[in-house]
This record gives C-alpha cells, sequence and structure tokens, in this order.
C-alpha cells in the first residue's frame, strides 16, 4: 500500500459516498487509475464495504451501554458457543475480547434502561459461559466514528483532522 492508497482511504473513511471522478480529483488521479485503486482496496479487503452512519437517537435507540462481560471458564468451546451466540444479538454493536479482566467488552444499544434491562437480564445473562455483567450508561459519545489515523501506519505523524461536510 502506497500513499496514494492511503490517501484515497483517507478521503472515503471522511466521505464514503465520493463519486470515482471526485475521489479521483482530491488524490491527484484520473478516473481510471484511481477506478482500478479503489476496486484492488475492496479486492484485498483493506476496504470491507460501505454504509451509512445512522444516528441512534433519531432511530430511537439512543440510550446506550458498555457492558463488561467476565467468563466463568475460557476454554476453546466456551469461547467459540459464547462468541456465536454473542454475534447472534443484534442489540450489541461492538464486541470486544480483551487481556485481562473483564474478558469483554460490548457496546450495546436499547430504546431505554427497560428495554435494556431485558436484554441483559433475558439474554445476555444466558450466553455461554457468563459469570458476571456489569452495566456503565453512556452519557455521551466525546469521539465517535474517527476515521483511522492512516498516516501513522506509513511512519509520518498525523494530519490534523479535516471537518467533515454536511450534506
Amino acid at each position: 500500500m502506497d500513499a496514494i492508497d492511503r490517501h484515497i482511504l483517507a478521503e472515503l473513511q471522511i466521505e464514503g459516498r465520493l463519486t470515482v471522478a471526485e475521489l479521483a480529483e482530491r488524490v491527484r488521479l484520473s478516473a481510471a487509475p484511481c477506478h482500478r485503486r479503489l476496486r484492488e482496496l475492496e479486492r484485498t479487503g483493506a476496504i470491507k464495504g460501505y454504509r451509512a452512519v445512522v444516528d441512534p437517537t433519531v432511530v430511537g435507540l439512543g440510550f446506550e451501554v458498555l457492558v463488561s462481560v467476565t467468563m466463568d471458564r475460557e476454554d476453546a468451546a466456551t469461547i467459540i458457543a459464547f462468541e456465536a451466540a454473542l454475534a447472534a444479538v443484534p442489540a450489541v454493536q461492538h464486541a470486544e475480547r480483551l487481556f485481562g479482566d473483564p474478558d469483554y467488552l460490548l457496546r450495546v444499544a436499547a430504546a431505554d434502561l427497560g428495554g435494556y434491562a431485558a436484554l441483559r437480564d433475558e439474554t445476555l445473562s444466558a450466553l455461554p459461559g457468563v459469570q458476571r455483567l456489569t452495566s456503565t450508561i453512556v452519557m455521551k459519545r466525546v469521539v465517535d466514528n474517527r476515521p483511522l489515523p492512516l498516516d501513522l501506519a506509513s511512519g509520518r505523524g498525523p494530519r490534523p483532522a479535516r471537518p467533515r461536510r454536511s450534506r
């Protein structure tokens, strides 16, 4: 991956709906080579997909909880069963397995406290291997959906963030 590929990725992280012509102009390429590079970034998995960023409050899912999960055992079968069951819970927006305690950190979306309580009591607590759940209600997101700092991967220092354009 060279500097032009990183530039393409940086631009798409800011505005994923750019046309190939707009993207080519921003990265100072003609459309054909820009399109080839874009397809190659998609083919290799550097670009995993495109999606709209939905405001959870607007769609009635503004109650957000960070859930720390401590497992009662960590054998391979339990971990596989837990992760498979967790992947089937739509309210879990992010899940990370951690070194240390807790074993997992989840970001969960819900309509309100009652909705989260039902999810916790009926679904999360019943997942394979769960010993303890600790819930922390999110007051507000301070940093959200920040583009990856691709300059750090290239060994250069970070550039100042560009403000998002409103449409």
